[in-house]
């Protein structure tokens, strides 16, 4: 017949006295107090290990921390495991890494981790602004808050002060961005559900608009004044490379020499500077390569054709271009990504191939298929296109 033990009362773990050596108080259904000989008293449970059926312990915490009472729930959470053949020492080990390791991901470390993928996507430029908007708008409140404690509540809390500036349109990306950090989270295991799936719900859409540009038939007067304004050389030979070359901002001011094929009169640009992460090949014309000549002796020691005034081993900056603009009278009318507009519509206008526009553009199209074909052809006839649209801009 089993043992009847008797549960204790509060008065006896109370006054229970140390000894020489360490002994036990049972409550019973493997509930002891460990009474220590420095008088220090511990809860213990007792149980079988499932499977193994061998003896083991997991401690409750001290009585000065756990009365009987909540050891006695403790012992019943126990049990309730193991009827369902879970080692609660096992499961408890498990709880605590677990929150341990929900405390250390951070919003900004599973953000850097994110990045690292994002960045095999697209360009190194566009990955370094996405991680400057984080630095500037996100990471100031909520970068080291543990993923799982984010809310739609504080987030929106966060960007609240952006939207009231107007900046609808980094309203607009700083949602895209931290909902694709929060899906790699979901997807990586590292929490279960996105809580911030909606929150761009709070926020008014920015209206879209067109990138400023200037009609075909403004052409000539934008090249004549930029000829006879009065900046600096590296900027003049940026906007109007970014103009015979129909490239985007950050790829034009990004240009290095090491890209540059003299000898196939071409300007490589690889994957990684590239908006959609495909290497791009412009055909360079007489006039291109005259801007590369007049650079040479101001940045042909230096890695790139345009480098910044104040540190010239880096490049330009890409908003150079647009404040050039801004000073010139044409803040309202012309940006410098507007530039590819304005060749785009002259082209067009001019009856040229559409594809080879685009093509010429970087703009990969929804037919991956029709894009890849026959390249080199196109190489060819984007060469006389873009001859065409050099001997225009320079004969104005």
């Amino acid at each position: 017949m089993a043992k009847i033990v008797k549960p204790l009362t509060n008065m006896q773990v109370q006054q229970a006295k140390p000894k020489e050596k360490e002994y036990n108080l049972s409550d019973g259904s493997g509930l002891q107090l460990r009474v220590k000989p420095n008088g220090s008293k511990l809860w213990l449970f007792n149980y079988y290990k499932p499977y193994s059926k061998k003896r083991s312990n997991i401690g409750f915490g001290s009585l000065n921390d756990v009365s009987l009472s909540e050891a006695r729930k403790k012992r019943e959470h126990a049990r309730g495991l193991l009827d369902k053949d879970i080692d609660p020492k096992e499961h408890k080990e498990n709880t605590e890494r677990e929150l341990t390791l929900a405390h250390s991901n951070t919003l900004e470390l599973v953000a850097a981790k994110w990045l690292e993928v994002k960045k095999t996507k697209v360009s190194s430029d566009h990955a370094h602004d996405i991680w400057r908007s984080f630095q500037l708008h996100i990471f100031p409140s909520l970068g080291n808050v543990p993923i799982y404690k984010l809310s739609a509540v504080k987030t929106i809390e966060i960007l609240q002060p952006i939207a009231a500036k107007g900046s609808l349109e980094t309203i607009k990306r700083l949602c895209q961005r931290i909902n694709e950090v929060m899906a790699y989270a979901v997807n990586c295991g590292i929490i279960e559900q996105n809580p911030l799936l909606n929150i761009n719900q709070a926020f008014q859409k920015p209206v879209k608009q067109n990138q400023l540009t200037l009609e075909p038939s403004e052409l000539p007067e934008l090249v004549n004044d930029l000829n006879n304004v009065n900046i600096r050389t590296t900027t003049r030979h940026l906007i109007f490379w970014q103009l015979h070359t129909m490239t985007r901002p950050s790829e034009a001011v990004g240009t290095r020499w090491d890209e540059i094929d003299f000898d196939n009169q071409v300007w490589l640009i690889p994957k990684e500077r590239m908006k959609r992460r495909k290497a791009h090949t412009t055909p360079l014309t007489p006039q291109t390569l005259e801007i590369l000549a007049s650079m040479k002796p101001i940045s042909g020691h230096r890695e790139y054709v345009f480098p910044a005034d104040r540190d010239p081993l880096t490049h330009t900056h890409r908003q150079t271009a647009n404040a050039t603009l801004r000073r010139m009278g044409y803040g309202e009318r012309l940006v410098s990504h507007g530039l590819r507009a304005l060749a785009s519509t002259t082209l067009n206008e001019q009856g040229f191939d559409p594809d080879i526009i685009e093509a010429a553009l970087a703009h990969s199209g929804k037919d991956q298929v029709r894009a890849a074909y026959n390249r080199a052809e196109y190489l060819e006839r984007r060469r006389v296109m873009m001859c065409w649209w050099s001997n225009l801009v320079t004969s104005k």
